[in-house]
This record gives C-alpha cells, structure tokens and sequence, in this order.
C-alpha cells in the first residue's frame, strides 16, 4: 500500500518507518521544506527523532502533489493544532476523497471538536475516516519494539480492511467503531500524564500515582461516556492501556510537563526545554470547557486548569484533591 504521511515530528517519522519496514511504500510531508530535503538527504530526521535510518521505500518530499501520487491512505499526524489547514490542504490538492486517518490526539481549540470530527468538517463527503490510537511511544515504534494500538472509525467494513492490511508482528491493531471513546481517551490521558506528573515531582509517592490514574480514568470515561462513547472503550487500549503508559513511562511529554512544574519552572520555560509538542497543555481547556458543558465533574482537570491559568500554586494541588468532599466511589 502507498500510504502519505503528513506531519514530520517524532510520532510521524516512527510511523512512518514502521510502515516503510513492512512492505508499505510512504512518503512524508509537511510544511517545513527545508526540514524535509535534510531529512530525505540525510536519511534521518536529525531534528525530531535522531538515530534511526529511514528505510529506502520510506520518501520525504517538499511537494505535496509528489507525496500524494499514487496515494492509497493519508496518516496526518502533525499537532491537532495543525490539523485542519492539513486537511484543508489535502481538498485543495484534490486528495479529499482518499482514506484519512489521524495520528493526533487532542481537541481542537475554540470548536472543542475531536480530531475526526475536524476530518469531517472539512470533508464531509469522505466516508472513510479514522483514528489511530492507544499507547505507543515513538522511539519504541522506530526501535521496532512490539507494541498494540486501536484503528477506530464508524465505517466498519472499512476499518476491519485497515486492519487487516495494516497489522503487523511489531505493531498489533485492533478495530473499532467507538470513535468517539478512542478520541477521547487519546486526548483526556494527557491531562492526566500532567498531573501524575506533578504528583511524582513533588515526591508524593506511588500510591499517589495509582490514586490519580484511577481517578483520571474516571473522570475521563464520564466525558467520554457523554460525549456518546461506550464505557468499555475506555477500559481497552485507548482508555486505560493508553493512560498508563503517558502517566508512568520516562519518554512521556506531558509527564514531564508535570515534573517541570512539579521544580516551580514557568509552563513556557518547561515546552520549551521539551523541544515538541505536549498535547495535553491546550487540551486542559478544552476538556475543562467539554465538563462544564456537559457538566461533568473532573476535579483533577479543574486543578490543573486552575494552576495553568495561575490561579493556584502548585504545592496546594495535591492538598485540594486530596480534600475535596467525601464520597463514594
């Protein structure tokens, strides 16, 4: 299968490998011209994930009508941020009718809208939409270590297709038609890895982890639950599988936006030192606007939504979780 890749950041570039390594031909690109003749001369994206080859059926082009020729599937994976001029793109290249699968995860800010439903706004003819989804980390991928993540979309026939086409003995794909769940799990669990974060970089220990996972999956099943999901998406790959590993692994973003934090550096000193994008930081909005519409309680994003805007120090977060009315479960 040609499959176009657009996005170059860490999570495309390892995708794009991956399907290189397995028989697909890919071709990358994205807005930075100058980023893609190096990496295509150089045969590595020095910039966002050094020290792996790109495979020789793996091209990154400049044009977009080169890297869309002969096009079976697009993968966008660029920030959400960057989603809808993206697909805007592909309608104004006449590839609108091509197979689209997003890579990104989050809400979309001002519209709050999921990333498939960007998708659709933009095409709304296309029947063939879908989300990739659950816990992955790019130098894992690029390393060829095994990992499992979901492919959803409401089309069924389609997806089942995907799969099969797309399944592979490092990466393991499971369909399923509960978009919304797996676009809500993908997005929420960054919040979350925030505020595990936080927690650990303040030293309050691993029972305290365990509390917040537990609770954040919470808080993000009732969002998603909503929102039209089913709640056993949520205790699946992208719910659960995916929340676990942003909350605890080291190559989490988002976890170390929380540990930054956590040593009283400024939100834009710690992006900054990250050097890529931490999805969770604007999904805080977004997802503290989402619970106050569908009026939701999600306590632990309306701490974090508090301190991002300044509203309270980081050393009360924990003490106001962890003093909020008794309950049950």
């Amino acid at each position: 299968m040609k499959i176009t890749i657009i996005g170059a950041g860490a999570w495309g570039t390892a995708l794009a490998i991956h399907f290189a390594l397995h028989n697909h031909q890919v071709a990358m690109w994205a807005r930075n011209a100058e980023h893609l003749s190096a990496m295509q001369a150089e045969r590595e994206n020095k910039r966002y994930l050094p020290g792996f080859k790109l495979p020789d059926s793996l091209t990154a082009h400049s044009d977009l009508d080169a890297a869309l020729e002969g096009s079976e599937l697009v993968m966008v994976v660029t920030s959400v941020a960057g989603l809808r001029d993206s697909v805007e793109l592909l309608k104004q290249h006449g590839a609108g009718h091509l197979p689209v699968v997003t890579a990104c995860k989050g809400f979309e800010l001002d519209t709050g809208l999921l990333t498939f439903q960007v998708v659709k706004e933009v095409l709304p003819d296309n029947e063939k939409i879908g989300v990739l989804s659950g816990p992955s980390f790019a130098q894992e991928l690029a390393k060829q270590l095994p990992c499992a993540v979901v492919l959803a979309s409401e089309n069924e026939p389609w997806i089942n297709e995907m799969v099969q086409e797309l399944n592979t003995p490092v990466m393991r794909l499971y369909a399923n038609t509960d978009i919304i769940g797996v676009a809500v799990g993908g997005a929420v669990k960054n919040v979350m890895a925030i505020a595990t974060g936080l927690s650990d970089g303040l030293e309050y220990g691993l029972n305290a982890r365990a509390a917040l996972v537990t609770r954040g999956l919470a808080e993000i099943t009732r969002l998603a639950v909503a929102m039209g999901a089913q709640p056993k998406t949520l205790m699946g790959l992208a719910g659960i599988g995916d929340l676990i590993l942003t909350c605890t692994g080291a190559l989490s973003r988002n976890r170390k936006v929380g540990l930054g934090l956590a040593e009283g550096k400024e939100l834009h000193q710690v992006l900054r030192e990250i050097g890529h994008v931490a999805e969770g930081v604007p999904t805080i909005d977004e997802v503290f606007e989402a619970a106050c519409r569908y009026q939701i309680d999600m306590p632990i994003t309306q701490i974090l939504y508090q301190l991002v805007r300044k509203e309270l120090p980081v050393e009360e977060v924990m003490e106001r979780l962890m003093m909020r009315e008794a309950k049950s479960e």
